[in-house]
């Protein structure tokens, strides 16, 4: 399973996660979108149905009847009722649910940058675990590490 840690300088967490979401929805990808704040879902939720008609990118909050039939689903638990095979962690908590996907998108900002560190290093050395780490220079997300 690969972990990519993306470290957010300025860029909105919401922003950043409707990009990597729409990638993964045109490469034909499910993915479930997890934070603890359920504020910062609303935000989120708001933000990709804001996308334009050209872009919007379907989607749902966890709890209600269609959980199985979205490509994306926002959540509070890494609990996947959509079967995605991705995750994308939002509030720079690591959960070691997300080692359950095949692919784990961990946002995190200067506020949570220790826990993202202690994460980079509990999971070096894990069997079947593929990490990255990218970091943004003059707008482009550059890979600054792997391992």
């Amino acid at each position: 399973m690969r972990v990519d840690f993306y470290q957010l300088a300025g860029s909105p967490v919401e922003s950043i996660a409707a990009s990597l979401a729409g990638k993964l929805l045109g490469d034909g990808g499910r993915l479930l979108i997890v934070a603890a704040d359920e504020a910062q879902l609303a935000r989120l939720d708001r933000l990709l149905w804001d996308q334009g008609p050209t872009s919007f990118l379907p989607h749902g909050i966890a709890g209600g009847p269609d959980d199985a039939r979205q490509p994306i689903l926002l959540s509070t638990t890494p609990d996947a009722p959509n079967l995605a095979r991705n995750i994308l962690i939002a509030d720079g908590e690591w959960r070691e649910a997300a080692l359950a996907f095949d692919r784990a998108f961990y946002l995190f900002d200067a506020e949570t940058l220790q826990g993202a560190r202690l994460a980079w290093k509990l999971l070096a050395g894990r069997e079947g675990v593929e990490r990255h780490y990218w970091a943004q220079e003059d707008g482009r997300w550059t890979e600054k590490a792997s391992g």
